[in-house]
């Protein structure tokens, strides 16, 4: 709903992997929904993922797949990036969020700057938001250029730590578990436990408590408890790279 200006607000959303980056932009996607009207489709927020490179080319048949359009094949860059902003207006599109931007960095320097420089284009060109998602990598891509870092805000999903919020998603997750007694989660030592376990990540804590739900009905035990959670069969990221690192030796 911002008013249309020459420079608008960007977002950088950054965070590490499996903490639920993903997750809230789809989450934003399904409370603005694409509407079918008479005459065309009107899509406020179109969500695209980047590429496994920066070529122009590859991004712009990325966001042609996202807008749902058929794409010619043999396209010159120029007649792909022309169709892609007449759809983008023809479709209404408010706000364009890029998933996976640490992508950019897989490119050489020249085609780096060159996706940089388009980021930078379709900003002024359309005069929507862009939100670009992705690990600390994407922060270092957008910093690269001191145009486009002025632009983009930072925000930052941190690790979780032992505070009032993360004891309210244990909570959560107690809650939304279908077993038949009360799982004690949010006590400072479990939150500890709990976290250190799975190395404060919410989707690696959300993988640890579904294991350990799963334990508890096999045991019979119906609770998630200590007991339970020692006897889980799960490893955190840390533990699985040192047993993945120890068979390639």
């Amino acid at each position: 709903v911002w008013p249309d200006r020459q420079r608008m607000p960007n977002v950088l959303l950054i965070g590490p992997t499996n903490n639920g980056k993903s997750m809230i932009i789809e989450k934003f996607r399904r409370a603005h929904p694409a509407v079918s009207l008479p005459d065309r489709e009107q899509i406020p927020v179109l969500c695209m993922q980047m590429p496994p490179d920066p070529a122009p080319a590859r991004f712009y048949l990325a966001m042609l797949a996202a807008l749902g359009t058929p794409i010619r094949p043999r396209s010159r860059v120029h007649e792909l990036e022309q169709q892609a902003i007449s759809l983008l207006r023809a479709t209404g599109v408010r706000m364009l969020i890029i998933d996976e931007l640490h992508n950019v960095l897989a490119g050489r320097d020249n085609v780096r700057r060159e996706f940089l420089n388009l980021l930078r284009f379709l900003g002024n060109e359309l005069r929507i938001p862009l939100v670009g998602v992705g690990t600390r990598e994407a922060y270092l891509a957008i910093r690269s250029d001191a145009q486009l870092e002025n632009r983009f805000h930072p925000m930052t999903l941190p690790i979780w730590t032992n505070d009032i919020d993360t004891r309210s998603l244990l909570a959560s997750f107690t809650a939304s578990f279908p077993l038949r007694a009360p799982s004690h989660l949010t006590s400072a030592e479990m939150t500890d436990y709990l976290l250190t376990r799975c190395e404060g990540t919410i989707g690696e804590l959300a993988t640890l408590l579904t294991a350990a739900a799963v334990t508890a009905i096999e045991a019979g035990e119906e609770a998630i408890t200590s007991q339970v959670l020692t006897q889980t069969a799960y490893s955190g990221p840390t533990e699985r790279r040192r047993h993945f690192e120890r068979h390639l030796a």
